[in-house]
């Protein structure tokens, strides 16, 4: 697994990764096309990422947190190739894989108490759509209780529970507008929304991601068990992001000593194949009922022979390097050091999070914003999150090697002093 530095050729972007945007542009809907300045991935492995023009950077995210084991890691790239080999499709619903089974198996293995019997989908939306139609189903109440910041996909149900205007605005018409939001935090408020509109379901993220890496406060998610154990509400923890390892735990509400009625996870649980799952209680998620002659939620490549197989090597590999265990130490060193290097200087806001899951917010987005191309240009990758844009996100591989976080943070020392 490769752990080097940067090394960066020439300019960020270089000419053929202009090149490639510029074809792009001429083939994408410009809704989705990159943005200017964007580099262009042509391989990656470990916590590298080479670009078109032959650069190689850190990628400081993990791709969003997928590769949590690393990009390209030889285990999960293995189980893909043998069973394109053998069986890509199967037939959902009717005619399932064998490794779909293999997959439910681990993954209720590895998930605390009793949470498992999981609903397999492609997409963190998608996991996010199932518990909000599981809740439906089991408690007859479409109301949920979201919170301000909170992103939860783009789905037309998930955005319904995503906050920023940005992504909700222009389809407002379409909402069902059954999401109360709350300020994240404050459980007298979520206890009166719950209340007032006979909601089914509370939904929260155990640590905000795009909403600027906040860890729920000290007792805040005991609060909203309680709340709904007392409202008979379910409880549902988005942990698309924070789950399997990320935080220092398999799941981020253990750290409060919580289990949820239900959980969704994604992103690392395929390392780069699109694969996610909502798992729950038994109780709940019997709720659905028996089993009729047609399942009523379910898609074509629901439990993808592909991403069953890479999956399982995924959840192998993060248990037998018990790389949430590592998530914990080396956030918490790490953590440590970008406060004592970066917290002193000017425009540094707050340096916050857990496990890898991190953040630094800056005075302004525009300081941000620099920071990130400045970094981009000599072969370090993060984003901007939050709701304006001012936290440095950082969300490494689980195996990155601690050499590069040092470097990474003397680097971001540099960058915010000049």
């Amino acid at each position: 697994m490769s752990q080097q530095p940067p090394e960066i050729r020439g300019e960020v972007p270089g000419k053929s990764s202009q090149a490639l945007l510029e074809r792009l542009h001429h083939v994408e809907c410009p809704e989705v096309s990159a943005m200017p300045g964007a580099i262009f991935w042509e391989r990656a492995n470990g916590s590298n990422v080479w670009d078109a023009d032959g650069n190689r950077y850190v990628d400081l995210l993990a791709g969003f947190g997928v590769a949590a084991i690393g990009h390209a890691h030889p285990e999960a790239t293995r189980a893909l190739q043998e069973q394109a080999a053998v069986l890509p499709h199967a037939l959902s619903d009717v005619h399932p894989a064998t490794v779909r089974v293999a997959l439910l198996e681990s993954l209720t293995r590895r998930l605390p108490a009793d949470l498992g019997m999981p609903i397999l989908s492609a997409s963190g939306s998608d996991a996010v759509e199932s518990a909000l139609k599981t809740a439906l189903v089991v408690t007859g109440r479409a109301h949920v209780v979201a919170f301000e910041d909170a992103y939860h996909g783009l789905g037309l149900g998930a955005l319904d529970a995503t906050h920023a205007a940005l992504f909700r605005e222009p389809f407002a018409e379409r909402l069902p507008g059954r999401t109360t939001f709350v300020r994240f935090g404050d459980a007298d408020a979520v206890r009166r929304a719950v209340r007032a509109d006979a909601a089914g379901a509370i939904l929260v993220e155990p640590v905000q991601g795009r909403g600027g890496a906040h860890p729920a406060p000290a007792g805040f998610l005991s609060d909203l068990r309680a709340i709904a154990d007392d409202e008979d509400a379910l409880l549902i923890a988005d942990e698309v992001y924070t789950g399997l390892g990320r935080t220092g735990r398999w799941l981020a509400c253990e750290h409060d000593g919580v289990v949820p009625d239900l959980v969704t996870v994604g992103k690392a649980l395929g390392g780069g194949f699109p694969i996610s799952a909502c798992a729950g209680r038994p109780g709940v998620m019997k709720g659905w009922g028996e089993r009729g002659e047609e399942a009523r939620h379910t898609s074509t490549h629901l439990g993808n022979p592909l991403g069953c197989a890479v999956a399982c090597a995924v959840l192998d590999v993060l248990a037998r390097d018990d790389l949430p265990g590592r998530a914990a130490e080396v956030g918490e060193r790490w953590l440590a050091n970008l406060r004592s290097a970066l917290a002193p200087l000017p425009g540094v806001v707050d340096v916050r999070g857990r496990g890898l899951m991190l953040g630094i917010e800056l005075d302004t987005a525009a300081r941000a914003a620099r920071v990130v191309e400045d970094a981009l240009a000599s072969g370090w990758i993060l984003i901007q999150e939050g709701p304006d844009g001012r936290v440095l996100s950082l969300t490494p591989p689980l195996n990155v090697a601690e050499s590069l976080l040092e470097g990474a943070t003397a680097r971001l020392a540099e960058l915010l002093s000049a």
